[in-house]
């Protein structure tokens, strides 16, 4: 049974590579060429008539197409600052979308894998104040727990020095701070989860609950983008910040800071290549755990073209840990995708320790508010000894709402 799941899961999502050549973009990923991957979603189904209608509400000469409009009492264009001003607010725009899974899996003991469940369920809003500050809220459920996810307010006046303050992704990696519809796979790689926040390896060494930050955590950072080319991208985009340290909707527990930076050079557009720093450590039962990390990636996303590949190391008193990925997609049509991957994680950086995993993924966008995707993945967990080698199959829908 198993090889002839494997076979069929390999075969189906081969199959595209001898389909015509595509001539229109595939999926959501973004053709603007800033080199920061924003976690800003178009409106779903519902939030799009909720926003239009909350923009025609605060225009009243009605809504203008691609303009967020001030109120009517913003009588001129330059703005004035002071506690009763009520004008020059962007109408705030709603979105939501939902990411469900079934996951069949021969892993031993695994009884067949989780089944169908709620991977998640995300609710947003944002805009703008004075068209230089920025505001965002973002909350998730997943199954039972509910929880904020983002909460920031930027002040953006300049492309090349930027002022971000609250609860957001960290500087570390192309794929963290990239939203769930984008990154291709259905779930973030390892190198992600072990070394961004989403499965901290230090945190569970520490014997930490095992609950993801979403790569997330809660401070202050000064972002920009620099060096205008021909080809109306920027060259250079920095990244610098200070975080708690302790993770998503916590606060600090030693009064120490993380520091997290990343240098990104773009030479030709929509081609990134990164280079990001991390010092600082964790508090778990009132020890601290250090957590130096680097890592260096390159990202390429065009027309539903991807590749992206991301090397990483971690330092700690609780050991070393490496990881790497690379995955490579291609469009087949205009709502066809098809790609690979291969990532390992290696605990302690040995190969007894390593967790490697070859993936094919095929992705279905039959509208920009709807896809499905089926993915196969062969494991080599060595840690597991005899029953270190299993086959994974993921079925995912994602619609906005």
């Amino acid at each position: 049974m198993k090889k002839i799941l494997t076979l069929a899961a390999a075969i189906a999502i081969a199959l595209p590579v001898w389909a015509e050549q595509p001539e229109t973009n595939v999926t959501n990923a973004s053709e603007n060429p800033s080199t920061v991957t924003s976690e800003d979603e178009p409106s779903g189904f519902f939030t799009s008539m909720l926003n239009n209608a909350i923009e025609s509400a605060m225009d009243p000469q009605g809504p203008t197409s691609g303009r967020r409009s001030a109120p009517a009492d913003a009588k001129d264009d330059k703005p004035h600052y002071g506690r009763t001003v009520t004008g020059f607010a962007s109408a705030p725009k709603f979105g939501g979308y939902y990411i469900g899974r079934y996951s069949y899996s021969d892993q031993a003991g695994s009884h067949g894998g989780a089944g169908f469940n709620q991977r998640l369920i995300r609710a947003y809003v944002d805009g703008t104040i004075f068209k230089d500050f920025k505001y965002r809220i973002q909350v998730q459920c997943n199954n039972a727990s509910f929880h904020m996810k983002d909460v920031f307010i930027e002040w953006q006046r300049y492309s090349f020095f930027k002022i971000k303050v609250g609860q957001y992704k960290r500087a570390f990696g192309f794929e963290n701070p990239m939203n769930p519809w984008d990154i291709t796979a259905g779930d973030y790689s390892l190198f992600t989860k072990a070394l961004t926040g989403h499965d901290d390896y230090v945190k569970k060494a520490a014997g930490a609950s095992s609950d993801s930050d979403g790569g997330r955590d809660q401070g202050v950072q000064i972002q920009g983008d620099f060096g205008k080319m021909k080809g109306g991208y920027d060259l250079i985009h920095y990244q610098i910040g200070l975080w708690n340290g302790q993770g998503i909707n916590a606060s600090d527990a030693d009064g120490k800071k993380d520091l997290i930076g990343t240098l990104q050079v773009q030479p030709i557009k929509n081609l990134f290549v990164g280079f990001f720093g991390w010092h600082g450590d964790y508090i778990y039962g009132g020890k601290e755990y250090s957590k130096n990390r680097y890592a260096f990636g390159l990202k390429y996303d065009n027309k539903g073209w991807t590749l992206r590949g991301e090397w990483g190391h971690g330092q700690s008193n609780l050991g070393k840990a490496d990881a790497w990925y690379v995955i490579g997609g291609m469009p087949v049509n205009d709502w066809w995708k098809v790609a690979a991957e291969y990532q390992c994680y290696r605990l302690h950086k040995t190969w007894s320790n390593s967790h490697n995993m070859y993936s094919l993924i095929s992705n279905f966008q039959l509208h920009k508010n709807l896809m499905f995707q089926i993915q196969y993945n062969y494991n080599n967990k060595r840690s597991l000894g005899d029953n270190a080698n299993y086959n994974e199959i993921w079925g995912e829908f994602y619609f906005r709402f």
